[in-house]
Parts: structure tokens; sequence; C-alpha cells
């Protein structure tokens, strides 16, 4: 009231405190967090990333002075952030998908998409993402300072600088919120920004003092002003609804790194180099990557399918295919499901399944088991008739999964 007095005054007797409906939907929604985490395909010890950018010019996604972040960090956060570990989405501004069209949006950032970013619904989708996230890389919108008053941690990319009323809560906000320095190597940045998060009660705070109550103060106030009796029932808001299933996809090549220790194999894969990684390296491609030749020169080559899918023939044609139309290639491995996949190694390695033991914890991309089965067969593996179970470490955790032989 103090603000409105200050910049208009005469607006001071129509101003009603209201609360916030839109916090008010996602402080309700915060039950649902792990359904809407796994809406968007985050598995057990991943971590979801939100990349949010407001409309301006010098926001995350805006054009800055020649100060533009977005484009060359998307590519280093796919190659430092391993893809097991982490999940990416983003979050842009309405204005921006209206400004410059979906089609553009989605052509600028299709490398990125490529690399396993999903975007995310900016009407319909973001507060679940919101909640859904491990950390928000953003800038001085109003959807990084709300993540802030969920507790969420945030990094500023873009911090506004001259942009934004300095008696504001957002620039008290965006002065004292962590940045990301974008010149350092990332991964280190984001796991502190995750693992040093103290939670600030200031942001919920000058979102609104009345949580929860928008509904009943909003409905209270329209009656009074048509003077008519408000309802009996409570006043209620529409419940955030849970998401379509969005996992996550890659089909740029992976560059695996795996160690192996009997049936322990430690796999970990990024869309780039990472720096000082250690350990044996092979490639994998997925069947729908952009450039063919990657196929050429891929040691593993995946598709995800349904068992009876007439086009692809099923697992066991079109792994046979896979291998006769790309000699250098020793394993091609057809997806069947969320936690199960079929593979067939060149020469006399036979056909095997693999399925995740899910009541034992594990829950990775199934991708992943092949990568280590591959590996595992290099070093010497060999399966025997009643099947092994492998032990794949990645995401911080232990995922077991059977193999058995099927040809």
């Amino acid at each position: 009231m103090e603000r409105l007095a200050e910049v208009c005054a005469d607006a001071v007797p129509s101003a009603v405190l209201a609360g916030d409906p839109c916090f008010d939907r996602m402080l309700a929604a915060r039950p649902y967090r792990d359904r809407f985490r796994r809406a968007l395909g985050v598995r057990r010890g991943q971590r979801l990333v939100v990349l949010n950018s407001t409309w301006n010019p010098e926001g995350f996604f805006g054009s800055g002075g020649g100060q533009d972040v977005l484009p060359g960090l998307l590519p280093r956060l796919a190659a430092e952030l391993p893809a097991d570990d982490y999940r990416l989405a983003a979050v842009l501004h309405p204005n921006i998908w209206y400004g410059h069209g979906p089609g553009q949006i989605r052509a600028w950032l299709d490398r990125a998409r490529r690399n396993g970013l999903t975007l995310i619904d900016p009407v319909h989708a973001w507060r679940q993402a919101l909640l859904a996230a491990d950390l928000v890389l953003g800038d001085f919108g109003a959807v990084s300072y709300y993540a802030a008053a969920l507790g969420t941690p945030v990094l500023l990319a873009a911090d506004g600088a001259g942009v934004l009323d300095t008696e504001a809560p957002l620039a008290e906000f965006v002065r004292r919120a962590p940045r990301l320095d974008h010149r350092a190597p990332l991964l280190p940045q984001v796991e502190r920004g995750i693992s040093g998060h103290r939670p600030d009660p200031g942001p919920s705070g000058f979102v609104t003092s009345e949580p929860g109550r928008s509904a009943e103060l909003l409905r209270r106030h329209f009656y009074a002003s048509m003077d008519l009796p408000e309802p009996s029932g409570p006043a209620s808001l529409e419940p955030l609804p849970l998401p379509p299933y969005r996992p996550g996809k890659v089909t740029s090549p992976l560059h695996v790194r795996t160690r192996v220790e009997g049936t322990d194999i430690v796999v970990e894969r990024s869309a780039g180099h990472p720096a000082g990684a250690a350990g044996d390296a092979h490639l994998a491609v997925h069947e729908e990557t952009r450039h063919p030749g990657d196929l050429d020169v891929a040691d593993v080559i995946t598709r995800a399918g349904q068992v009876d899918d007439p086009r692809l023939g099923g697992p066991a044609a079109w792994t046979d295919e896979v291998l006769r139309l790309h000699p250098h290639c020793s394993t091609a491995v057809y997806v069947t499901g969320p936690h199960t996949c079929v593979v067939r190694g060149r020469g006399r390695r036979g056909t095997f399944r693999l399925s995740a033991d899910t009541d034992a914890g594990a829950d990775a991309d199934p991708a992943a088991y092949a990568s280590a089965f591959h590996v595992w067969m290099a070093h010497g593996g060999v399966v025997p008739a009643r099947g092994v179970v492998l032990r794949m470490h990645t995401a911080g955790g232990v995922h077991p999964f059977h193999v058995k032989a099927i040809g």
C-alpha cells in the first residue's frame, strides 16, 4: 500500500489486499512434487535444473547488449553436467514465444533440445516445473522470485542491473541471490548451488502476506462489489493439472565413460567431452541423430519403440538390421519400456533382455544399462544360462539390472 501510494495515491482507496492465486496454487500442489518430476521423466538420483528467462532484452534469453549468455551456456551445460545425473528444462516467458514465434524458438534451441533440453509450456506447466526443480538457473523475472519463495535454490545468470526499481522486493532478492559465473566450470557451481542452499523466508513474505487465502479474499471482494451475498461454500482455486509425460530424449551422440569392477560398472554419459573424465570410452548414438555420419562411428546405437511396432519390425529385426547397416557398431539397443531393453551384440555375443530391478530401487535410462552391459562384455563378461545381475553406478546411486539371453 505504501508503494502504491508513492506512485498513484488516487488508487489507494480502491486497492484490496487479495493475496496471490498463482502462488496459492503452487502451495496447494506441493504434495505432488514427485508426480511432477515423474511427468518430466526425472529419474531416481537425477536433479532437475530449470532454466528460466523473463522477456526483457536484459533477461537470460535477451540480447543484453551483446551479453546474451544462454546460447553459449546451453551446449556447455549438456557437456559438463552428466546426462544421467541431471535433467534440463527451460521456462521461457510467454512474450518470448509470442514475440519470436514458436518455430523460431524451437529452431534457436534445436541443438539444446537434441542434447536433452525440454521446453516447458509457458502457460500451463511452468508452475509444476518449478515445484519439480532442484535448482533454477534464471534471471530477475518473477519466476525466479517464485522459485526462491518456494525454497528452491536459485542461481542468477542475468541480474537486470539498471532495470529494476531499487526499492522493490525483487531488487533486494537480486542483490542477495548467488550468481552464476558463466566463465567458470558449471558443474561445481550447480552442485554448490544445491548443496549449499539455505531457504530465505524473505521472498515468500513479499509474494503474499495471506498465503492460501487468495480465493477467499478475492471472492469476498467481488461479491461485495456486486452487492450480492457471497456463496456459503468455501472459495477454491483450480488445482494445478498433472502435465503430460515428457521423458528426456537425447538424440545427440553421448560420450560414455565407464569403469568395470566385476559385476559393478560405473557409467557417466554426457553430450560433450567432459574435462577430466576418466575411464574407458565409447560412443552411444541414437538412431534419430541429426548427422547420419554419427552412426558410422558409433559403438552403441539405440532406439526406443514398441515391441510390436510394424515400422521397425520389433527388437529382433531392428537390431539385426542396425548391425548389418553399420559395420563399426558393436551393440544395438532397442528400448522397449521405461526399465527394459533388448540388446544384440555383433558376432557370437547373442541377444539379451535387460530389465531393471525396480524392487531394489533401480531407475535409470535403459540405454545406460545397455552401455554398462556393452563394456562389461568387452571386458570378458559371460552371461550364464540362468542370467546375471549387474550393478550400474550412476546418478549417485546403484541400479541393479537383470541380463537374460534370449537368442
